[in-house]
């Protein structure tokens, strides 16, 4: 894989291509001559657990307000739920819930009656249903012994887990998280895994989006990695870790011969406390192994290292910075 702009790893299907819940092409921002978003071509697959992931200002808070026709583009062509965006935005949004930049409620009502007042807006909701959906959305979230406590006596997870009761409150086709684990404790973020993975095993497409790569590894199917307002790298988790470099750990007692076996044969090694590291490349996990058995050396073990999401995305960023040097695109505060 390469480690450009342009690269991608598409998700495995079965000969076919995914269904998309939403997707951007050439998607750009501008704020006066500030570039926020540049060029961004994003693909959800239907049901699938996209992470957007980058650092605070790399674009993924603008993008995702883009996405759910909350900022105009500059540039570039939106669709959601199979609508184009921002004409199709009053058949898609209803079926799409979202939680964006932290939420915003009344600070003198009750986490209850805030959600309340939410769902009297929902055109997916009958009225005789609010009463139930209010309470079970509360419950879904662990919130509902507070649920009476007046809004501004909240913490800052409570808060988010308010905000993430109210994208719940009906079924929704897509479910849309900035940081939804901001501010909570482990138990509260357990929670939050919990709530994706029911909506994943219902369908229901989740897009999050996450500076934190354990947040992003333990909950998402699908990572678009994005820097300096750009899309880096993006398709399925376990593609693009195995599209990377592998390598392989030889578990064998004789260390340094077995480097010097391998060098010779000009294979990239290096040691480790259990034996060697060999870095796949140029080469394969058998011819490794034929060259250290034919040269008497004992093999006790050989596994496969995977690159994990944190290797990955130093490597992914680390290469554009060098390719690039300064980038054109410079980086805002999302918020803005």
């Amino acid at each position: 894989m390469t480690t450009s702009t342009s690269a991608r790893v598409e998700p495995a299907q079965a000969g076919s291509t995914p269904v998309l819940a939403a997707r951007t092409r050439g998607l750009r921002k501008v704020y006066g001559h500030t570039v926020a978003v540049d060029r961004v071509d994003l693909d959800v697959p239907e049901g699938a657990v996209l992470g957007m992931l980058g650092p605070n200002g790399s674009g993924k808070t603008t993008t995702i307000r883009m996405l759910l026709g909350l900022v105009r583009p500059t540039e570039g062509e939106v669709e959601l739920l199979g609508k184009a965006l921002p004409d199709g935005a009053a058949q898609a949004l209803p079926h799409v819930g979202a939680l964006v930049e932290g939420p915003g409620f009344h600070p003198f009502l009750s986490g209850r009656e805030n959600l309340r007042r939410v769902a009297a807006f929902e055109p997916l909701l009958a009225t005789g249903s609010i009463k139930q959906a209010v309470e079970d959305a509360l419950e879904r979230v662990g919130l509902a012994a507070a649920a009476h406590r007046r809004y501004r006596g909240y913490s800052l997870g409570m808060k988010q887990r308010l905000g993430l009761a109210a994208a719940l409150l009906v079924e929704r086709k897509m479910i849309v998280l900035d940081e939804p684990t901001n501010g909570l404790d482990p138990a509260g973020t357990r929670e939050v895994r919990n709530v994706i993975a029911d909506l994943h095993d219902a369908g229901t497409t989740v897009v999050v989006s996450s500076h934190l790569l354990s947040e992003i590894e333990a909950t998402c199917t699908h990572v678009a990695v994005l820097h300096r307002g750009t899309v880096v790298a993006q398709g399925g988790l376990g593609d693009l870790l195995q599209a990377e470099n592998s390598s392989l750990l030889v578990v064998t007692p004789e260390h340094n011969q077995a480097l010097n076996v391998l060098r010779d044969a000009r294979i990239s090694a290096r040691p480790t406390p259990e034996g060697v590291r060999v870095e796949l490349i140029g080469t394969t996990a058998p011819a490794v192994i034929e060259a250290l058995v034919t040269a008497g050396i004992p093999v006790h073990e050989a596994r496969r290292q995977r690159t994990g999401l944190e290797e990955l995305f130093a490597r992914l960023t680390e290469a554009q910075e060098a390719d690039e040097g300064l980038s054109a695109v410079d980086t805002i505060e999302e918020g803005a």
